[in-house]
């Protein structure tokens, strides 16, 4: 399976892991996958054959979900 990201020039990523997520009109993949340069995390939004990425360098995942994790807090402090 050949995976081609924008601005690379069109090498293969190793797909090691993947999750799905349906939610009403979307579906998010998120796969982890590595190449050359390292392991990272692509997450993938589709709505209606719309498709947004972005790619998270897994070095950075863990700020990432922390701060996800202190925007659900305020999310639940505000109901």
């Amino acid at each position: 399976m050949r995976d081609f990201d924008q601005g690379e020039d069109r090498r293969q990523h190793n797909v090691l892991h993947s999750e799905k997520i349906v939610s009403d009109r979307k579906i998010f993949f998120l796969d982890l996958k590595e190449n050359e340069r390292g392991r990272f995390i692509k997450i993938t939004e589709d709505v209606r054959g719309r498709r947004d990425t972005i790619m998270l360098p897994i070095e950075t995942a863990l700020d990432f979900t922390e701060a996800l994790q202190r925007i659900l807090d305020a999310e639940s402090q505000m109901e």
